[in-house]
């Protein structure tokens, strides 16, 4: 039909422009009913509503920014396609971009983004100064957090998995196969991996197990550095039964140290990982991971930005939502045995 307008869809679905406009926006209340029929008659329309009016009104192009630390990562784009489908859902477009996990980059990426007048950001933060998303936050812009947090921002709403029930369930699970001396293999920097580390002490105080500065090694963001880490724990402490390693790219450096140490896995020593990514189940063997639901991390994040950019208020205030995780039990840990390591008895 083509040519619609929004007093047209209105006409046909029995209903005033004002309930139009919320339903089509997001922006306000509406019974589920009166939704599917407004959505109905605007299909059955072909009706388009105007990005270049929206945006002679708003002052804003109707764009989602979107930063994530490397759009290479598994987990990146994981969350990036769940940002993509939805804001496609809605008739949004996104820019995207990378931080590099270097906080000056995310600062000036901030300010282009601001320049572009972008409907709002959803981002994986690098850094911890709250500055810069207070002045973008200042100029009215959206703000949304996804997988990690800002201190000092208890305004910005963020959409969060359950990373302390994660590990609580992984080290567990170790636990219950007997495992007694468990080493930690951790990130520098974000608060994610600092969350995972207070979690992994916390389950082994509270599981009676010991918890020893030599159990934990930590690596900054590239492959060599946690290569070195991982064979360095694995060197240093002989009489580990199992390792955790605290993210996806931490896990391949276990892996591959082991495999150079000719440690096998699980006769010698267990590896689980924190962020499950599809390489883990070709691993040989395939490795037990906490599984992050990536996609819905990023699907949610984008709803409650175009929420917040229709100026709807969050539900619950300075809380984030938070999605759970689950445990995929694979053939990388196995019950402690008799098998002896570098002339240590399991």
């Amino acid at each position: 039909m083509g040519g619609a307008t929004i007093k047209d869809v209105a006409a046909a679905a029995g209903v005033g422009i004002a309930t139009v406009s919320r339903v089509l926006s997001g922006s306000g209340p509406a019974s589920e009913a009166t939704r599917q029929r407004v959505l109905a008659a605007a299909k059955a329309l072909e009706y388009r509503p105007s990005a270049l009016g929206r945006g002679l009104k708003t002052r804003s192009t109707g764009a989602i920014g979107l930063l994530v630390p490397d759009v290479t990562d598994p987990f990146c784009a994981e969350l990036t396609a769940g940002v993509l489908a939805c804001a496609r859902s809605q008739g949004g477009h996104v820019v995207l971009d990378a931080t590099g996990e270097d906080p000056d980059v995310e600062a000036e990426l901030l300010e282009r983004l601001a320049e572009q007048r972008v409907e709002g950001v959803i981002a994986m933060p690098a850094g911890r100064d709250p500055r810069p998303w207070q002045a973008l936050m200042r100029l009215g812009t959206a703000v949304v957090f996804a997988g990690r947090t800002v201190p000092g921002l208890p305004s910005a709403p963020c959409v969060l998995a359950d990373e302390a029930g994660g590990v609580r369930s992984v080290v567990e699970y170790l636990a219950g196969l007997g495992h007694r001396r468990i080493g930690f293999l951790g990130g520098r920097g974000t608060d994610g991996p600092a969350v995972r580390e207070e979690a992994f002490r916390a389950t082994l105080a509270a599981l009676g197990l010991a918890v020893e500065e030599e159990f934990f090694a930590r690596a900054r963001p590239t492959a060599d550095s946690a290569y070195a880490a991982a064979a360095s724990l694995f060197q240093r402490r002989p009489d580990l039964t199992a390792v955790v390693a605290g993210g996806h790219r931490l896990g391949e450096a276990a892996v591959l140290a082991a495999r150079e140490l000719t440690l096998r896995v699980p006769a010698d020593v267990s590896i689980a990982i924190v962020e499950d990514v599809p390489w883990s189940e070709l691993c040989d063997p395939p490795l037990t991971a906490v599984a992050h639901p990536a996609r819905d991390l990023g699907y949610r994040a984008c709803e409650l930005l175009l929420r917040a950019s229709a100026g709807v208020p969050a539900r619950s205030p300075g809380r984030p939502v938070v999605l759970a995780t689950e445990l995929m039990v694979r053939a990388s840990c196995g019950p402690v045995t008799g098998s002896v390591r570098t002339g240590r008895s399991r």
